[in-house]
């Protein structure tokens, strides 16, 4: 598929130590295409931090994964070619509200003002905590009328704020419904931790699946016309597999779910993600880096 830029001369993005394995470093936004962007930051994270690190963990390790993936058959160097943007301006003051504004500002600098829809482009944005999925999230609800937002995490997210910060990493699904809109829908799995308060408006409004099986059928019922956005928290994870997170919680699910996951999404109308909640330095193994690089090739793959 012909891809033509169609937006250049970016504001000034910070270059990563090194670029994600396959993609092309770029200044510019290209019609069908997939655009890398990174997010660290970590500003709001109240128990452990260390996810500003996560986006250049990603890319560094990426260099030492097979490209190839055996369970979609396909690799990142046989998809349409996609870019890196590089990394958003965090600011780097000593409010962390004000730094979190910084960077979500730059994004929407980038991307409002582009039909994502009609130029077919995507992105995946690699965090950094998840309050830095408000940026895309708001994006792209503004633009497709008809979202389904999958939602997969250990935590509800669906405080109205916390510990004073109104776009917490705790609240960032609370912050996307007020973007909601009646053609809208959100999808909500893996779900362990969260307050009497969130599992009761859970239930209330039926966005909560308590089983795999469930999950799987309900993403598998999505026409395959409508679009579908990811937000994907990798504490979503069990920590005997993914210690490297901030918020670890036991119950979780394992890589072999994901696979199951993405192999149906590759047959939906998948237009964007972030993936976010890497913390390189509470696994020294580095063996939660090279999951979640894993994670990001598969979505490369199904984006594509």
């Amino acid at each position: 598929m012909k891809q033509e830029i169609i937006k250049e001369s970016l504001p000034k993005l910070l270059r990563p130590k090194e670029y994600y394995l396959n993609a092309i470093e770029s200044k510019s936004i290209y019609s069908n295409a997939t655009h890398i962007i990174g997010f660290g930051f970590d500003g709001t994270a109240c128990f452990r931090k260390g996810t500003k690190e996560g986006p250049d963990a990603l890319r560094v390790i990426s260099d030492g994964i097979e490209d190839y993936s055996p369970y979609l058959k396909q690799g990142t160097d046989e998809i349409n070619q996609f870019y890196d943007l590089g990394n958003l301006n965090v600011g780097s003051t000593e409010d962390a509200d004000t730094n979190w504004k910084m960077a979500t500002d730059e994004y929407f600098e980038i991307f409002s003002d582009i039909d994502l829809k009609k130029n077919k482009v995507k992105t995946l944005t690699l965090g950094g905590e998840h309050s830095i999925s408000f940026a895309p999230l708001k994006t792209y609800l503004d633009q497709y009328e008809d979202l389904v937002v999958i939602h997969l995490d250990a935590h509800a997210d669906l405080r109205d704020g916390y510990l004073g910060h109104h776009y917490s990493h705790a609240s960032i699904i609370r912050r996307a419904l007020d973007h909601f809109k009646e053609g809208h829908e959100l999808i909500q799995y893996g779900i362990r931790s969260g307050t009497k308060e969130e599992f009761e408006w859970m239930h209330e409004n039926k966005t909560i699946k308590l089983s795999r099986n469930e999950f799987l059928e309900a993403v598998k019922n999505i026409n395959k016309d409508r679009p579908v956005y990811l937000t994907f928290d990798l504490d979503y994870f069990d920590p005997s597999f993914f210690p490297g997170t901030g918020t670890p919680e036991p119950g979780g699910e394992d890589f072999h779910s994901f696979i199951s996951f993405v192999k149906i999404l590759m047959e939906k109308n998948f237009v964007g993600c972030d993936v976010v909640e890497l913390s390189p330095v509470i696994d020294p193994t580095g063996n939660s880096d090279v999951f979640a690089a894993k994670i990001v090739r598969e979505l490369l793959i199904a984006l594509n």
